[in-house]
């Protein structure tokens, strides 16, 4: 049983010791340009917007044998004009098609 407590009381001194070491790694503030934090947000959003758009596509494609032929007129102006909305949106933030497609790591990229 004393050999648990002591154990336990080494890690948390270890613990302890690291705490002290966060204020020279993590600095006291944060040099967040107004301008890197817009693009960052609207590249973020645009990242979901355009993976939504890409999987209602998907579905809709799927489902174009139930719609008749004014729904499906309908439908692909719809995907026409958020597409055109994607594209203009991205150039407003100085974005790339590119920025959008986010590297997952071992999963691949995103889109």
């Amino acid at each position: 049983m004393t050999d648990l407590i002591h154990d336990d009381s080494d890690a948390l001194a270890l613990f302890f010791d690291e705490m002290r070491t966060l204020p020279r790694i993590i600095p006291d503030r944060i040099n967040a340009d107004a301008d890197n934090v817009e693009k960052g947000l609207a590249k973020l959003v645009l990242t979901v917007v355009e993976l939504l758009r890409q999987l209602l596509e998907r579905q809709a494609i799927k489902r174009l044998h139930r719609l008749d032929d004014e729904e499906i007129e309908q439908l692909g102006l719809a995907f026409m004009k958020l597409e055109q909305k994607m594209t203009q949106l991205v150039q407003v933030f100085g974005l790339t098609e590119e920025d959008l497609n986010i590297d997952l790591g071992p999963l691949g990229n995103l889109l």
